[in-house]
């Protein structure tokens, strides 16, 4: 798919997956698509050329992915938030909840300086729940998050205002209707 009109095109959708009525939104033929994947990560980054950003957090595993490029485009440091147990250095860990329970994150403790300028940066964004335990995790080590950046948005699942209710903007590239 080399040519598309919209980022929209370039995702796949998959339905019923990983259960019966979740429209799963596949980032995968996006990242494929070099023109796709290009122009994301030009537009996750535009609002933030030319301004202060020490770093980019980028959240397990499509977040490394997009926070990395994005990292690269502002000549910013990536910070790789992890499932809890995958860092080999000191750690702070925080409890996020899930639509189906509850999991842990985790960063370096050494990650940020104090006041560090940090974007946080994900494929998507649903309920919220890992998103807001980022930003929480983020600033308990001292960063300033600026603004949290997403592909995809579901806004039905509301955690983009999560988010805003933390101060923090939310950037998205594109929203889907349903979950």
């Amino acid at each position: 798919m080399p040519n598309f009109t919209s980022l929209e095109e370039t995702v796949r959708t998959i339905p019923d997956y990983p259960k019966p009525g979740i429209m799963f939104r596949d980032i995968t033929t996006l990242l494929g698509n070099p023109r796709a994947f290009r122009r994301a990560v030009d537009e996750l980054v535009q609002p933030w050329a030319g301004r202060r950003i020490d770093k980019v957090a980028g959240m397990e595993a499509r977040g490394f992915i997009l926070g990395g490029a994005v990292a690269h485009q502002l000549s910013a440091g990536f910070i790789p938030i992890r499932k809890k147990g995958k860092l080999p250095h000191t750690t702070v860990s925080i409890a996020y909840s899930l639509e189906y329970g509850v999991d842990e994150m985790e960063v370096h403790s050494d990650a940020v300086a104090n006041g560090d300028r940090v974007i946080l940066v994900d494929d998507l964004i649903a309920t919220g729940g890992t998103a807001e335990g980022a930003v929480k995790l983020l600033q308990s080590i001292g960063a300033e998050v600026v603004a949290a950046c997403f592909v995809i948005n579901l806004p039905e699942l509301g955690g983009a205002k999560k988010i805003e209710a933390l101060g923090v903007p939310v950037r998205t590239l594109m929203s889907f209707d349903g979950h």
